[in-house]
């Protein structure tokens, strides 16, 4: 890896001469990759041609783009190769001996089969990482098993704690490809460092279900040792209350919590009127409060009841407990906070500019924000770059090759 200094806007783009390719499709290994890509490294999406990554196909509701695809797809160049075809596995592996990191979220066992798997890569180049990601990791007896999201926040058992206490429900994004993509990028960043000090790549396996399940960690823990679990609660917290949704006079939502002994005091005293609720012994405690939120819930609903949504979160913030609108994803496009931290910029696509949210963390005025491909937009370059003639190209482009 070489990491060269930089001035201006190219200060927080670290990863600036590093080559990562991805055999990726759907969410979670373009997500990690797309990471690496607004860090500044050079990002060479692999597609099929004529189809590319079906995430190209989920909907078109971003101009008639995918919403998926357009996500999670900037900074990147798009290659189309039929790798099944010997002359295109023939260029995707003189990439991948010449890259510094390789991506795959194929089919369980596909690249391996293909002749892909990590050690036959990094026989050819030691210096390589990479990076496997997968429902479930091999071994295992879940290894061969088609893993989408639903299927391992199932499994994950995330399902059995979210929902209401009548009915589950699955989280309402792809939160396991999402994890599981997060966990790739940052054990690649990992796995950069440590290159940088021995000189070798390494092997990463990631698993969607391993990545899930670690996300699960408090509601494994509050019931171990076969105690009982916590309970599906909806919106409100389920071992925490008050924690959740309250109904203001006007018909409006506020959300709120309260942490902590000293912040339900002052709620007791500043917002529901009732110092002595604090002492009483059915809600001292929060483990106190938890076992009769009924009854303590028809005293906070009440006291709702009587403010408009402002006038609560006003008297609220003014304690301060913590409180939150409840917004739809319309409203987060126009998010004040967001505005003002200029959080927003535009991106290319090949239907127009969209907004994009900047990298969590990026500070830099000008953070990397190039388009998002076009199916195939850059495989002549990248076959020029390897020293193909422009007959050498126009014959597998015409074979369906590229």
């Amino acid at each position: 890896m070489t990491v060269v200094p930089g001035t201006g806007e190219k200060d927080m783009q670290p990863l600036r001469g590093v080559t990562v390719v991805s055999l990726e499709q759907a969410i979670a290994a373009p997500y990690a990759s797309r990471h690496l890509a607004d860090l500044g490294a050079r990002v060479i999406k692999v597609e099929r041609p004529g189809v590319g990554d079906f995430a190209r196909a989920y909907d078109s509701r971003v101009h008639g783009l995918s919403s998926h695809f357009v996500w999670v797809n900037r900074n990147k160049e798009s290659l189309t190769l039929d790798i099944k075809d010997a002359r295109g596995m023939a260029v995707l592996r003189r990439l991948i001996d010449d890259a510094d990191v390789f991506i795959q979220n194929l089919a369980p066992g596909a690249a391996k089969r293909a002749g892909l798997g990590a050690d036959q890569l990094r026989e050819a180049n030691p210096r390589l990482i990479v990076c496997d990601i997968s429902g479930y990791g091999s071994p295992g007896p879940y290894e061969t098993s088609k893993a989408y999201d639903l299927m391992v926040q199932s499994e994950a058992g995330l399902l059995s704690v979210t929902g209401t206490a009548d009915d589950m429900a699955k989280v309402g994004i792809s939160v396991s490809d999402i994890a599981a993509g997060m966990y790739a990028y940052s054990s690649i960043l990992a796995a950069l460092l440590e290159r940088g000090r021995t000189g070798e790549g390494t092997h990463i396996d990631v698993s969607m279900l391993e990545s899930t399940v670690e996300w699960m960690g408090f509601p494994m823990y509050y019931a171990y040792d076969g105690a009982e679990p916590p309970p599906r609660a909806g919106a409100a917290h389920a071992t925490i209350y008050p924690y959740g949704p309250f109904t203001a006079g006007d018909g409006k939502v506020v959300m709120m919590a309260i942490q902590n002994e000293r912040e339900w005091r002052l709620f007791c005293e500043r917002f529901l009127g009732r110092p002595e609720l604090a002492d009483h012994p059915d809600y001292a405690t929060n483990a106190d409060r938890n076992a009769h939120r009924e009854a303590l819930g028809a005293v906070i609903a009440k006291r709702f009841s009587e403010l408009t949504s402002t006038e609560a979160t006003d008297r609220l913030s003014a304690i301060p407990v913590a409180n939150a609108h409840v917004n739809s994803v319309a409203d987060v496009w126009e998010h004040p906070q967001l505005a003002a931290r200029g959080r927003w910029h535009e991106v290319g696509t090949p239907a127009g500019p969209v907004r994009s949210l900047t990298l969590p963390g990026l500070t830099t005025p000008e953070p990397r924000m190039d388009p998002v491909p076009e199916l195939g937009q850059h495989t002549r370059a990248i076959l020029g770059e390897l020293g193909m003639t422009e007959a050498d190209i126009d014959e597998l482009v015409a074979e369906g090759v590229a």
